[in-house]
């Protein structure tokens, strides 16, 4: 059986189920290719930023926007690019950055919540229609006669095939939809702890420079060194005082 005939059989519903189902594939297909760019790399920008904000908070800033073509570059740069600003402003501009990009990540969702909707409808309604004319082309006199009985089953049969068909474009979508989300969901967790900990590193600044965090790698060159190191040796000719 080719397409053209699957398609003659199953109905007019099959013309708006074709319809949902490239809406779906373009859909699962956009969406697989914007997470293959980001999932292998997310992590990797997120540490060489924090280890660079661990010492200064101008290199974390300069590889968090050369990292900017990828979501976890955005949504650190969203805070690192602000001039010494409070810690709460810090942690609302991490905020609001991280509601931005994972809105972005769910693009999509919305298309294949509706195929998964409407496809197994319009397969029902296709069956539906196929069963009212296959059953009110039957002839009351004829019922019991071997042809006339096999007719009717060939007409319920090819009825059915537009409800095959939705169940299998809304399955699939479905399948795809629960994958896209798992990877928002492990993005979300990303960006919880990649924020958490830059914030933490931004408090602890902030307090160490007095609200000067662009200052720190200048105030780590410039710290007294530890009073431990600068304890000179006692003299071998003077015994060491007695406490």
């Amino acid at each position: 059986m080719n397409i053209s005939e699957l398609f003659r059989q199953g109905g007019i519903a099959m013309w708006p189920l074709l319809f949902l189902s490239i809406l779906a594939l373009s859909t699962i297909i956009e969406r697989i290719w914007f997470w293959s760019k980001i999932l292998t790399r997310e992590r990797e920008v997120s540490g060489r930023v924090l280890e660079a904000a661990r010492r200064e908070w101008s290199a974390a800033t300069s590889l968090s926007q050369r990292a900017n073509q990828l979501p976890m570059g955005r949504f650190l740069f969203s805070a690192l690019k602000l001039k010494d600003p409070a810690p709460e402003v810090f942690r609302l501009a991490l905020e609001t950055s991280a509601s931005e990009e994972l809105a972005t990540m769910r693009r999509g969702e919305k298309v294949l919540e509706a195929v998964i909707a409407l496809s197994p409808l319009l397969g029902l309604l296709g069956t539906v229609v196929g069963l009212i004319n296959s059953l009110g082309s039957i002839d009351l006199n004829d019922l019991g006669v071997g042809d006339a009985t096999a007719g009717t089953a060939l007409g319920i049969g090819e009825a059915l095939i537009s409800t095959a068909t939705g169940l299998v474009i809304a399955i699939i979508s479905l399948a795809f939809y629960r994958l896209f989300q798992g990877f928002v969901f492990g993005q979300a967790k990303v960006f919880q702890l990649s924020g958490n900990e830059l914030e933490l590193l931004y408090r602890q600044a902030w307090a160490y420079t007095d609200g000067k965090p662009s200052l720190l790698s200048e105030n780590l060159a410039n710290s007294p060194p530890s009073p431990l190191v600068d304890v000179p040796p006692p003299s071998p000719d003077k015994p060491p005082a007695a406490f």
